[in-house]
């Protein structure tokens, strides 16, 4: 009796361990990573996984890069389940399972900050850099979503739709070294202080919310109404330094 619930102690933990988003997320990691090393040519492509990324204000941690003639792939992967409702322009996405509903950043948003420091660090112009957003698990997409987010099976697609070659061998290599010498150490205590710095950024945004501010720039929110399309009339609060910061959140 004592070692059948020594078993079912273990068997419970790991499932509670898996529910965990750092676990689902590593797991979802790592799906990525083997399904980018069956299908693309380790010569022609060059995968560096978990790459972080010192920045003037904290970190940028990015899940994948992948580095090609046909330019470099910054690669955000979502690991979720139920419904998926977003639209490009968003500024969160949806998620419903049965009658639970919840918002999360937009990942294309998001990769949008990976995909700047990207060509910061290695200076690069923006044609030559694609973002891509792979969702996995047992989620489905309610909205029509752009080419560049996709599901693992679409991943290879779109990366191997580009055939036009953008860097030079040379380039390439170069790239590659750029990125191990500027990159931080993938160790525990990187990925924790990274998330320590999420976190205060978080804390900041909403803070600013509570105080009516622009989760983006800091500048005082203005109550606005919309004066054309689906929902002529219905008011909004938009960022007071409009149109140099275009941030917008439901009244």
């Amino acid at each position: 009796m004592i070692a059948y619930a020594v078993i079912l102690f273990v068997v419970f933990l790991i499932i509670e361990m898996v529910r965990l988003p750092s676990v689902k997320g590593a797991f979802g990691e790592s799906l990525i990573n083997k399904v980018i090393e069956r299908n693309l040519s380790r010569h022609d492509y060059r995968l560096f996984k978990n790459v972080t990324f010192p920045t003037d204000n904290g970190t940028t941690q990015i899940d994948h890069l992948l580095v090609s003639r046909y330019g470099v792939f910054v690669i955000e992967t979502k690991n979720m389940k139920g419904w998926i409702f977003g639209d490009p322009r968003q500024a969160t996405w949806t998620q419903k399972i049965y009658r639970h509903t919840s918002k999360f950043q937009n990942p294309l948003h998001q990769n949008y900050k990976h995909t700047q420091t990207v060509q910061a660090a290695l200076g690069l112009a923006g044609e030559q850099v694609f973002s891509l957003v792979v969702f996995l698990g047992y989620c489905d997409f309610k909205t029509t979503m752009p080419e560049n987010v996709v599901y693992p099976r679409g991943m290879i697609r779109y990366i191997q739709s580009k055939l036009e070659p953008l860097i030079s061998d040379s380039e390439m290599e170069q790239i590659c070294s750029v990125i191990e010498a500027q990159r931080l150490a993938p160790t525990l205590k990187t990925r924790r202080e990274h998330i320590r710095h999420v976190e205060a950024v978080v804390e900041e945004k909403q803070q600013r919310i509570k105080d009516n501010r622009c989760p983006k720039c800091g500048q005082p929110m203005v109550l606005r109404t919309r004066k054309s399309g689906a929902h002529q009339g219905r008011q909004f609060w938009g960022c007071s330094a409009y149109p140099r910061c275009k941030s917008i959140r439901p009244v």
